[in-house]
């Protein structure tokens, strides 16, 4: 199959002089898309200087825009994404192939604690891969990397999932799981980015953060979340129901309301998982 490289790229002119020369001597029949996300500096002129086809934008449309315009585009049965930045080593792209190969439909290029941007982040990543990984009932390695490889037909099929934001890879990697195509991880090492500082900005990356782990948990099997939740409701209110008999000898306003919330919690967690299942059929 012919292989596809997508590189969303914001302000990266200095990170592509140095991938897209490697990428292209390591792959030197591959279709290499560059999609500009409405950078201020001369990305696409770099792009296209060094034979990329570039899709620009006129105005930054976001990480997961740029992912789902570069996939409409590609002619690739075999997509890889990787960062413009000089992140990712385009040497290590043979190892993703060669375990699609062996029946994978994604593999995820797994970061190591040395990849990390930094120790909150490490922290931040390795609490998602737990989350992941028990939503999943499988090993997330790394959920949130944006190297990995997959078959077009396969993540063509998600694209009205995916986020104009960040988090493109969580949902991608969810809905992998989902449907269940197989995913599987390589560990590798990752550079110093190169360039201008991370795009990532600490108060709205955590406000960010917080809401990946309810996608995590909604995107996969929404009980999960709400089951849990509705139960801790219900042992509250029970337990303030048997302090109140115990001390006072009446049910009070509060215990009503604890076990209302908690029936009304696992009632709307039903309704979501119908939801979520009716997504995933039309996906199919």
């Amino acid at each position: 199959m012919q292989l596809t490289v997508i590189l969303p790229a914001k302000n990266e002119a200095e990170g592509l002089r140095q991938t897209l020369p490697a990428l292209r001597a390591c792959l030197p029949d591959a279709e290499i898309i560059v999609v500009d996300d409405g950078s201020a500096d001369d990305t696409a002129a770099v792009a296209a200087r060094h034979g990329a086809t570039v899709i620009s934008s006129p105005y930054p449309m976001g990480n997961g825009a740029a992912i789902k315009r570069g996939t409409r585009a590609a002619r690739g049965g075999i997509l890889v994404f990787m960062d413009a930045d000089g992140q990712h080593d385009p040497a290590l792209i043979p190892q993703l192939l060669a375990r699609l190969d062996q029946g994978f439909d994604m593999v995820v290029g797994a970061r190591n604690g040395q990849g990390q941007a930094n120790v909150g982040r490490g922290a931040a990543n390795a609490f998602y891969n737990r989350l992941a990984s028990w939503m999943t009932g499988h090993r997330v390695a790394d959920l949130t990397s944006g190297f990995r490889a997959v078959r077009a037909d396969r993540f063509r099929e998600f694209l009205h999932l995916l986020p104009n934001g960040f988090s493109y890879p969580t949902t991608s990697t969810m809905a992998f799981f989902r449907s269940a195509y197989p995913v599987a991880y390589v560990s590798i090492p990752v550079a110093k980015r190169i360039g201008t500082g991370s795009h990532i900005r600490p108060l709205k990356d955590g406000i960010r953060f917080l809401l990946i782990i309810f996608k995590i948990a909604t995107l996969y099997s929404p009980l999960k979340l709400f089951a849990p939740t509705a139960f801790l409701f219900f042992m509250t209110g029970l337990c303030y129901y048997v302090w109140t008999f115990a001390t006072e000898h009446r049910l009070t306003n509060m215990s009503m309301l604890l076990f209302s919330a908690s029936v009304i919690i696992f009632l709307i967690g039903l309704v979501s998982e119908q939801i979520t299942a009716l997504i995933y059929k039309r996906a199919e």
